[in-house]
């Protein structure tokens, strides 16, 4: 079982930003690959950004520009650094870690993101 610790979730006024961090004691954290993944109220969960055990990024259209991810292997945490924060991106975040050569998925307990208007 791997466990995911995420923090720095809050209340934000629109243009604001915040910085989610998601951290793991286990040692095969650099065989991750990590993601954060967004989940509003009655709506699917969806994939927010990614990024590979090789650093390599992905993130979702709306959010282009505006979020970047980060993984530091030393103290094995992922980041999730929002800029310009917008009301739609009101949802709980959750922290996301796969090895699919070892058919590993897991998913930190979320973490609420409010942007009022």
């Amino acid at each position: 079982q791997v466990q995911l610790v995420e923090s720095g979730g809050g209340l934000v006024q629109a243009g604001g930003s915040l910085r989610l961090s998601c951290s793991t004691p286990i040692s095969i954290f650099s065989f991750l690959d990590m993601g954060w993944y967004r989940q509003a109220p009655g709506q699917q969960r969806e994939q927010v950004a990614t990024i590979t055990r090789d650093f390599d990024t992905n993130y979702t259209d709306s959010v282009k520009g505006r979020f970047s991810i980060s993984r530091d292997t030393v103290k094995r945490t992922v980041y999730l650094q929002m800029r310009n924060l917008k009301p739609e991106d009101t949802a709980v975040y959750y922290c996301n870690a796969r090895w699919d050569a070892q058919r590993l998925n897991y998913w930190g307990q979320g973490t609420q993101v409010t942007v009022s208007s």
